[in-house]
């Protein structure tokens, strides 16, 4: 099983179709029909062997054998990943999920995608304060292009080839077995259950400076409680509630930067784009505040079978998020930047957006900045959790856990992945 399992991981990063026919031993190694080739594969490598016949199948309109070969190779992947081909790959990627529910479209899949990444220009105040302002706008460029590309386009290929719930889980499975698989799936999943647990925190954090009450220990934890609740009950009415709610947080959270942009226009001085102290520079953390505002773009695969046409909104859905998440952080910083003298760059840590958006616009931008700061940490849960919970959808699916986890809801959602996800929060 492991061999297969290998064996055809390779083959679906090929663009493989297999007919189980042509599945046979030859000279030790396997051969399958790989786009109208022969292809062999001895000791985990690929070899091609040009094959004129199916040249003239393709060439002669041979297209509902490659059809059939490729429905073939889907049950054959299913057999080798699950142990069975009753719910193969949806490789055409229909728009009707389990249950004839309707599958995640690319609109909200992007929004998802921002929030796993992202949430807005929250939190990368420091890397001004940590490299100074020429450092902070080059390392918004450059390190998208060394790093987040690359795992995007990595994220987008391996979704697209095994677009199932369970993500890295499974194409870790498939191409080392499934203890690793399975050590990659928990501490995945409990990184990310820790993670979440911050954000209803952080929301009460914005929230009591308006309103004092949530400094006071038990209004406090009735409001994480609800709040919880409240989050968790929208992610098992559906996926797709999730994903147009992350839309709207979005629009909310990114509108008042937008705003601020306009504003500060007038007072832009570009030389103070250019500010460089090398000798004052904090490395560490700055590159710490790069990498972890711009990582986890692997995250939405957990939920790839949930997504409507993964062959062609998947790839999409990453090259527009990605966008919108270099763009969220660039524009804010040249506009907060260029407008605030540079006395205050020991002034940039978190939160200083808010102070930035007082001096540009008064005192309604800075509320509405620190309300959007707010109402992202309600979208970076929703998303992580959703993450989280077909995660070990997946897992029960693949009889990584019990059985009782690959079970959903009336909404098509995992009952026990939600409820698990939901009460590991402190």
């Amino acid at each position: 099983m492991k061999e297969e399992s290998l064996l055809l991981f390779r083959l679906a990063l090929c663009g493989a179709t297999v007919d189980p026919s042509s599945w046979r031993s030859e000279g030790g190694g396997r051969t399958a029909e790989c786009g109208g080739e022969r292809r062999s594969v001895q000791a985990g490598w690929l070899t091609a062997d040009r094959s004129r016949e199916g040249k003239r199948a393709i060439a002669g309109g041979g297209r509902s054998k490659t059809r059939k070969r490729s429905s073939s190779m889907s049950e054959l992947t299913n057999e080798a990943l699950f142990g069975s081909a009753k719910e193969p790959f949806s490789q055409s990627g229909h728009s009707h999920g389990h249950g004839g529910r309707a599958k995640l479209p690319m609109l909200p899949l992007i929004a998802l995608i921002f929030y796993e990444v992202s949430g807005g220009p929250f939190g990368v105040e420091d890397s001004v304060k940590a490299g100074g302002p020429l450092l902070t706008l080059l390392g918004f460029i450059i390190f998208p292009l060394l790093w987040s590309v690359p795992e995007a386009l990595v994220t987008a290929e391996l979704a697209t080839a095994f677009p199932v719930d369970g993500g890295y889980v499974v194409w870790i499975s498939a191409a080392f077995g499934e203890f690793w698989g399975f050590q990659e799936g928990w501490w995945k999943w409990l990184s990310g259950v820790i993670d979440n647990a911050l954000y209803p925190v952080l929301f009460l954090d914005y929230l009591k400076q308006g309103l004092p009450i949530f400094e006071e220990r038990l209004p406090r934890m009735i409001a994480l409680v609800l709040l919880t609740v409240v989050l968790t009950y929208l992610n098992y009415r559906g996926l797709t509630i999730v994903g147009y709610t992350a839309v709207a947080l979005a629009v909310f959270s990114l509108l008042p930067f937008g705003i601020l942009t306009l504003l500060a226009v007038p007072k832009i001085k570009p030389e103070r784009w250019l500010m460089i102290d090398l000798a004052t520079t904090d490395w560490r953390g700055y590159l710490n505040n790069l990498f972890w505002n711009l990582n986890y773009w692997d995250s939405v695969s957990t939920l790839a079978g949930e997504v409507d046409q993964p062959k062609k909104n998947f790839p999409k859905a990453l090259g527009f998020a990605g966008v919108l998440v270099v763009l969220g952080y660039l524009i804010p910083l040249l506009a907060g930047i260029g407008a605030i003298s540079d006395d205050h760059r020991d002034d940039w840590e978190d939160g200083y957006f808010a102070q930035v958006g007082m001096l540009v616009g008064g005192a309604w931008l800075a509320w509405w900045i620190t309300a959007a700061a707010a109402m992202s940490n309600l979208g970076l849960f929703q998303a992580e959790m959703s993450s989280d919970s077909y995660q070990l959808l997946g897992m029960g699916e693949r009889g990584m856990l019990p059985e009782v986890f690959s079970r959903r809801s009336q909404y098509g959602t995992p009952i026990l992945g939600i409820l698990c996800s939901a009460t590991a929060n402190p």
